[in-house]
């Protein structure tokens, strides 16, 4: 298996001491101290602007009783997105900080007003996207001013960020891990090492060839890529649902990575899995608005040229008859019925053999 395993401690220690030199026994963030082996819950705040209100982004801070990493977990950045905020609760609630090393950082709700508004994808005020915001603006809209704050105030905390999604509104997904590697991302040996920890069958491997890439409709992630920073995609759940299996995935994922950071005990619910991995994915776009009905919707290998599903117009006539681009493996999707000229009705990951 590519990464590491526990018969390289050595070379696990090197990586983590780049994050572990500056450990404090206390922590600052938002302008609060914390005190070592202690929980703190607090807000940061989000002024008003222009034309919308002020907001607030809650978050735990779990300020370990001795020195180590700084890992962030942050949740609801889609406010339909309920498996990460409910895991978001538990982790806070389970872990205890005296028995910790390092820092644990979580964000419960990024974005409270598309949680409090139940509304997928975009912020009920502005209609943004914010995981397409950043690194946001000070003087902005709502959305980029919660994007500013995350990026000035909460992501510079961290060592490692980890975004924790689900499959929003329509969507159906099967979970997998996104890894960030390429020449213009760092540590990917570290990120990579923590996604096969993680214990989801699925990695992809997203390279960041260009700094084109990283600024293009910007998403948290790189974000964290783009302030050099080791950072990884939690993706589990669909249709706006709260399954506890999926949130129990979640919080023994994160378990598993905090002992792997050797932060905390070692975790013995050791999840068992031959991880299959995917370099990079290719989105597929359709040319009409209409009623889509896919084949299928759920993980699963295709071939080029095979049927995805059927576009109707409004009076019954069908527009177009979509197929996969490309050999791979269905990863996410919309389930319709309704979809718009342009958007992707799948991502496809596109298979290897292993991620070096």
């Amino acid at each position: 298996m590519p990464g590491f395993n526990s018969n390289k401690p050595a070379l696990l220690f090197l990586l983590l001491l780049h994050v572990c030199l500056n450990a404090q026994a206390e922590f600052s963030i938002g302008g609060i101290q914390i005190k070592s082996g202690t929980r703190h819950d607090l807000s940061i705040g989000v002024a008003a602007g222009e034309s919308d209100p002020e907001t607030f982004i809650p978050l735990t801070v779990l300020q370990g009783s001795r020195p180590g990493p700084v890992i962030l977990m942050v949740a609801g950045v889609h406010g339909f997105e309920f498996a990460s905020i409910l895991a978001a609760k538990r982790l806070a609630e389970e872990i205890d900080p005296k028995t910790l090393g390092g820092t644990f950082i979580i964000v419960r709700v990024a974005h409270v007003s598309a949680f409090e508004a139940r509304s997928p994808y975009v912020n009920p005020y502005d209609r943004k996207n914010l995981n397409r915001s950043f690194p946001g603006k000070a003087d902005g809209s709502q959305t980029e001013r919660i994007a500013y704050t995350l990026s000035n105030q909460i992501i510079p905390r961290a060592d490692v960020v980890f975004d924790v999604h689900s499959g929003d509104g329509a969507e159906w997904l099967e979970a997998f891990i996104g890894v960030y590697g390429g020449p213009l991302a760092a540590n990917y040996p570290l990120a990579l090492s923590l996604a096969e920890s993680f214990g989801f069958r699925n990695i992809v491997r997203y390279k960041m060839n260009t700094q084109e890439q990283i600024d293009r409709g910007r998403s948290l992630n790189r974000q964290a890529v783009a302030q050099g920073l080791p950072s990884l995609l939690v993706e589990i759940g669909e249709n706006g649902k709260r399954d506890p299996k999926h949130i129990e995935l979640i919080v023994q994922g994160f378990k598993r990575v905090l002992s792997r950071m050797e932060m905390m005990q070692s975790h013995d619910e050791q999840r068992k899995i031959k991880p299959r991995y995917f370099d990079g994915t290719q989105s597929v776009k359709v040319r009409h608005s209409g009623i889509w009905t896919p084949v299928a919707a759920a993980g699963r290998y295709l071939r080029q040229g095979e049927m995805l599903g059927l576009i109707h117009g409004y009076t019954g006539a069908v527009l177009e008859t979509v197929v996969s681009p490309i050999d791979g493996y269905a990863l996410y999707g919309l389930a319709g019925p309704p979809v718009r000229t342009g958007e992707s009705i799948m991502t496809i990951a596109k298979p290897v053999d292993g991620l070096e």
